[in-house]
């Protein structure tokens, strides 16, 4: 900057100063409004906010000061809502300078945070929200600046984003999110994002916060056009098993599934084994899906007529969802082959499930009616157990690939019988067969005893292979083993 713009700048700041001194000392009137709106036009040009000086700056606090302490007394009797409206409209150009102010400039956010500027605002951002105006247009607006000037001295200060953290954290962070106002709560998110660190998620897992990360997860499921909250849930919270636990300890039945299908998009990300989901979150699943898989059971009998039954299945079926996902072939998650019990609760769940569907015409049985595929329209296509059958059966064979214990297992709870039971089309199932036979494959691969066991089905009859045939398979004895062989097309 040359010498002519310095002084012109230092001339400037003890003008605001001098304009300041005014606003401090006299009955509010529109004139202040503008000198404050000069202030924050300056701020936006680069040089000029370079070059501010402390002066003027610490002018802009203590207008910043009197203006809290005089929405403190707006409740009282003698404020005409004309003096309130002004008095609103100037502390939101404060926060436009403040917020213009931290634009790129380490040196302001550091200004601003050593003159005190963090804990007046967060004061004045308390009082705001609880201020009761017939006028809520006239909160939101300092409301929605406010916020955004906190997110502007966090970006990239460690010690501003401490101090907003220390002084915000939890209270005043989950008002912030909680307000009626798309905006501010966009602003608020950005906020909690840029705060946040491993240190202060771990804080977010302790029971007397936990309310807080509950409602970003609320967030991510009723505006989810908020990326911020996604965001915080993908790039923090899934990461910490502590925070995963307690959030979903918390959570009514439709948060837990905003909650697993997060985790399953982010399982389905380009590279999955940089997800960064931690192996204590998949133990926990898998434990959550053991003691949890019965509710699925009560769409069967009709049970499921209130809502918070019907979300309780939905959260087995989101959870066999994840489960499927982080056991296909992912190196960081196939210790769950290993999982105690959980390959008997799923082969047992599929039994109860195959008996139920036979049992009776309900949700569980198989159905030939292939028009929904085509867009008509049918009560079936819109079952919350499509593919429920078929991902159990794909879980099973995820979790005997390449695993003698496991495929010995599902011999002794004869589930190779219950498996092949299962590979006719079904359209309440689509892709069971596939599914079914991909299990088999799994059950048969180096493991004689399963090889002999189909052997002897076939030859008892007890098994039916038309299905296998029509879709393209043969089971064949070659050298003593058994074999699942594509038939070729012109045999």
């Amino acid at each position: 900057m040359n010498q002519g713009n310095m002084a012109a700048s230092t001339n400037g700041n003890l003008d605001i100063s001098a304009s300041f001194a005014g606003i401090l000392n006299e009955k509010h009137c529109p004139e202040h409004l503008q000198v404050l709106k000069t202030f924050t036009t300056a701020l936006r040009d680069k040089e000029y906010r370079d070059a501010v000086e402390e002066e003027a700056v610490s002018s802009l606090f203590k207008v910043l000061s009197q203006l809290c302490d005089e929405l403190q007394a707006v409740s009282s009797e003698d404020q005409d809502l004309q003096s309130v409206t002004l008095q609103l409209q100037l502390n939101a150009e404060c926060f436009r300078a403040q917020r213009n102010a931290c634009v790129q400039s380490t040196r302001n956010q550091t200004m601003l945070r050593e003159l005190g500027f963090i804990d007046v605002s967060l004061k004045l951002l308390s009082l705001l929200l609880a201020t009761n105006l017939e006028s809520r247009d006239d909160i939101l607006e300092p409301l929605r600046c406010g916020i955004q000037f906190l997110g502007n001295l966090a970006v990239g200060n460690q010690l501003c984003k401490d101090d907003i953290w220390r002084l915000s954290f939890p209270n005043l962070l989950l008002q912030m999110l909680s307000v009626d106002d798309e905006k501010a709560v966009n602003y608020a998110s950005m906020v909690l994002h840029t705060c946040l660190d491993d240190a202060k998620v771990e804080e977010l897992s302790e029971p007397q916060n936990i309310q807080l990360a509950i409602r970003v997860m609320e967030l991510c499921r009723t505006q989810p056009d908020l990326d911020w909250t996604v965001l915080i849930a993908t790039q923090h919270f899934l990461k910490s098993s502590a925070l995963v636990e307690s959030m979903y300890s918390g959570m009514s039945h439709s948060e837990r599934v905003t909650l697993l299908e997060l985790l399953f998009a982010q399982l389905r990300e380009e590279d999955p084994d940089e997800c960064g989901i931690p192996p204590s979150v998949a133990r926990f699943l898998a434990s959550s899906f053991q003691k949890g898989c019965g509710a699925v059971l009560t769409l069967a009998t009709g049970s499921a007529s209130s809502d918070e039954v019907l979300q309780e299945a939905l959260t087995v079926i989101s959870l066999l969802d994840v489960l499927c996902e982080m056991t296909s072939d992912l190196r960081q998650f196939m210790f769950l082959q290993d999982h105690p019990d959980l390959l008997m609760t799923t082969v047992e769940l599929l039994e109860q499930v195959h008996a139920i569907g036979k049992a009776s015409k309900n949700v569980f049985s198989a159905a030939q009616n292939f028009s929904s595929f085509s867009g008509d329209e049918d009560s079936s296509s819109h079952s919350p157990v499509i593919s429920f059958k078929a991902h159990l059966v794909r879980l099973i064979g995820n979790l005997c690939h390449s695993n003698t214990n496991n495929q010995n297992k599902v011999r002794e709870l004869e589930g190779i019988p219950l498996i092949l039971d299962n590979c006719n089309i079904d359209s309440n199932n689509p892709f069971i067969s596939q599914w079914a036979i991909f299990a088999i494959r799994n059950l048969l691969e180096h493991n004689k005893q399963n090889q002999e066991l189909v052997a002897t089905l076939e030859q008892r009859g007890t098994a039916d292979y038309s299905a296998l045939r029509e879709l393209g398979f043969l089971v064949e004895e070659r050298d003593g083993s058994l074999l699942l062989k594509p038939v070729r097309k012109d045999s």
